[in-house]
């Protein structure tokens, strides 16, 4: 990676191209937010617990392995790292911009990203984003084999209000008092002198007057600076109405018919109406992928997709085993904006026994208590799924995991086929529950996003899954685990008509 920092890229160049915030700020506020966003450095969290974007892309000749980084607060900056591989490029540029509406159609100009001094095939750059939403970093690329554009979607929200460092405190209530001294006595000295004749002295007339003048002075400023103290704070708990929180979601088991009912996270009156809560984009063919873990061993893991019908997200249970499950469900609303749901519900142990849906996936895995597994799980039909793990996993970084499906021989699987349109389907979880992500192949933006993105650059929107051609049992995905610590890995492939879920942990520095 290079070890230089980033160059800063300003996506309002021309402002007439900028959508507007979904938070309205005074362009006061909105500079004093972006003073702070570069002075402190925010704390990472959520897709749940994993809000980096990990992404591979593919644009004509050219694949990219793209990081994208944003930021905690909004207006902020995000950071973006691309690693060209195949054709070699010459040089990439980068817009931000919503994925959806007028603003998608009219991106702000393109600012160079700088290639790495020792690796030309990397370049960094990092991006104002000013807005809330659903948005798309836009690549232009050029290279030996000819110029391409690709698209990125990343979800830019307000997670976080970022404290200020006591020593910059300091710094800055020492200035203000300098100022608010230096603006009394400036008042005093005009009142006392400003009239005098060279050479003359101030009368006593003059001096009291100059102190009343002070006097007067520093009520007027003491009101202002209490005045302006209660605009911040207003402005301060507005904008902490508007940090992003998922959701609520809360479920309801009849029998064995679980129904999740859904309220939006807009509570802010400044941020307009409501979101509908009655149209979603599918996808993979759902409107939801529901991941039910077992806690807290981890050893019972479902895959199900709940149908949208009269106002609720249901679905019929399969067999589970008794006890308390996470729940953690991947929706994409209409505009793009793409959440992971989240609630908990309790299994009885008189569930009627269902069998599970031929495009839904389970595991039994041994418990977190047993000891971490190991880099090749054995399926419950004699295959085997491998898992080249790396020798040492640091949060934080990129990474490319590579995964092989072997048959009951020991060799590698020639059944292979697209399980929901994907060559296969990952779940990222670490034990304590803090961070979930549900990736593919192509890496961890949802499916509809970089299809709206893909749409935004002239290239057609399909969410039609992909043939049921027979695939390479080698598959791949990229991601990062945000924070050190236990992780469970849940992988499913399908072969021969049969979806299969392989099972690996991993500890991370």
């Amino acid at each position: 990676m290079d070890a230089r920092g980033p160059t800063l890229s300003y996506p309002f160049k021309n402002r007439s191209r900028v959508p507007q915030a979904t938070q309205p700020h005074r362009v006061t506020l909105v500079y004093l937010y972006l003073l702070i966003a570069l002075l402190l450095t925010p704390a990472a969290r959520a897709h749940v617990g994993s809000k980096d974007v990990f992404e591979t892309v593919t644009a004509g000749p050219y694949t990219l392995y793209v990081t994208i980084r944003p930021p905690d607060v909004i207006p902020g900056i995000a950071t973006v790292e691309v690693r060209s591989s195949a054709a070699t490029l010459t040089s990439i540029a980068i817009a931000p911009l919503p994925v959806t509406g007028e603003a998608a159609l009219h991106p702000p100009a393109f600012d160079p990203m700088q290639p790495s001094p020792t690796d030309p095939q990397f370049f960094t750059v990092a991006v104002w984003i000013m807005g809330s939403g659903a948005w798309q970093v836009r690549l232009a690329l050029t290279g030996a084999a000819g110029p391409q554009t690709a698209s990125v979607p990343v979800l830019a929200v307000p997670r976080t209000t970022l404290k200020m460092q006591r020593g910059m405190g300091t710094l800055l209530a020492a200035l203000g008092l300098l100022l608010f001294i230096g603006m009394a006595a400036i008042v005093a000295a005009s009142i006392r002198e400003s009239r005098l004749l060279p050479g003359t002295q101030p009368t006593p007339a003059l001096r009291r007057r100059s102190l009343i003048g002070l006097a007067v002075a520093a009520v007027v400023l003491t009101a202002i600076t209490a005045l302006a103290g209660q605009w911040w704070n207003v402005e301060a708990a507005d904008y902490a109405r508007n940090i992003y929180t998922a959701s609520t979601t809360s479920a309801m088991l009849s029998g064995n018919h679980l129904t999740l009912t859904v309220a939006p996270w807009r509570t802010n009156p400044r941020s307009g109406p409501k979101p509908r809560l009655d149209t979603w984009l599918p996808d993979h063919g759902h409107p939801m992928h529901l991941y039910a873990i077992r806690q807290p061993q981890m050893d019972a893991a479902f895959h199900l997709h709940p149908i949208f019908a009269n106002g609720a997200f249901t679905t019929t249970l399969p067999t589970m085993p008794p006890g308390t499950y996470q729940l953690y469900g991947d929706v994409v609303h209409s505009n793009g904006f793409p959440e992971t749901l989240q609630t908990t519900i309790r299994i009885p142990a008189n569930l009627p026994p269902t069998p599970l849906d031929s495009e839904d996936a389970s595991a039994l895995p041994p418990p977190l208590s047993a000891g971490p597994l190991p880099p090749a799980y054995k399926l419950p039909d004699g295959y085997t799924l491998t898992w080249d793990r790396p020798d040492r996993l640091t949060a934080g970084t990129p990474y490319t995991f590579h995964f092989h499906l072997l048959d009951p021989t020991g060799h590698p699987a020639t059944d292979i086929q697209p399980y929901l349109g994907m060559a296969g389907h990952a779940a990222f979880v670490k034990t304590d529950g803090s961070v979930f992500a549900h990736t593919h192949p192509s890496g961890s933006a949802p499916m509809p996003d970089v299809m709206l993105a893909d749409a935004s650059t002239g290239t057609p929107m399909s969410m039609t899954p992909t043939s049921d051609a027979p695939l390479t049992p080698n598959l791949s995905f990229p991601y990062g685990f945000p924070t050190p610590g236990r992780y469970r890995l849940f992988i499913q492939i399908k072969h021969a008509q049969t979806v299969e879920t392989g099972v690996f942990d991993a500890e991370v520095k």
